[in-house]
């Protein structure tokens, strides 16, 4: 995600699953049976680049940088993360995480979680930095695929001029989440969101 943002530190676990008594933590050893490892996205299944074409990394164990400040591990304890990026070559990249929880309660915990980070970027980035970014969050709804997904914008605009804008999803499959990014320089009307939604399908249906 090429954005210029600055994250301020993020809290613990979401109000919701405190509430259920969830806690998002790794699968204790032996308590689930070990899923067969999700499939990513290919690089022609993200949003057509009008002059570039996308080129997919490998698949690669950890959390990914890419992903911005918008989500990060903080209040999570540690999972097996997954993930792959995609880049063009021009300003646009991309990246698909993946995990596995042990149950699907504690997927669905962790989804909402991610999403909550999500929509709450953009008031995060200018609450960290106001003198120097300004940001702006869309909700561009939910997809129902599996057990459904949503997908969200956050634009900012540095006080030097510098305009970015991302689409980012969450979706779920049984006790795989999935978080899919999309950011390049531009405003919310140079993003792809039909396009998006179409990527975010597959990457949910891909799951498993």
């Amino acid at each position: 995600m090429p954005m210029r943002m600055r994250a301020s530190a993020l809290t613990a676990l979401t109000a919701a699953a405190l509430a259920a008594g969830t806690v998002l933590t790794a699968p204790a050893a032996g308590a689930a049976p070990k899923a067969a490892a999700p499939k990513f996205l290919s690089a022609s299944q993200l949003p057509p680049h009008p002059t570039s074409t996308w080129t997919a990394g490998p698949v690669t164990e950890g959390f990914p940088q890419g992903l911005g400040s918008c989500v990060d591990t903080e209040g999570v304890t540690s999972y097996d993360y997954r993930y792959r990026e995609f880049r063009t070559d021009v300003d646009a990249s991309a990246v698909q995480l993946t995990v596995v929880a042990d149950t699907p309660a504690l997927a669905k915990a962790l989804a909402k979680h991610y999403d909550d980070l999500i929509r709450s970027c953009a008031d995060r980035i200018e609450k960290n930095d106001p003198d120097v970014v300004e940001a702006e969050g869309r909700d561009y709804g939910s997809l129902p695929v599996e057990e459904g997904a949503r997908v969200r914008g956050v634009y900012t605009e540095t006080s030097w001029g510098a305009t970015d804008i991302s689409l980012l999803s969450v979706g779920r499959d049984g006790r795989t989440v999935t978080v899919v990014s999309w950011g390049q320089m531009g405003y919310f009307d140079s993003a792809p969101v039909e396009a998006f939604k179409k990527t975010t399908t597959t990457a949910v249906n891909k799951l498993y």
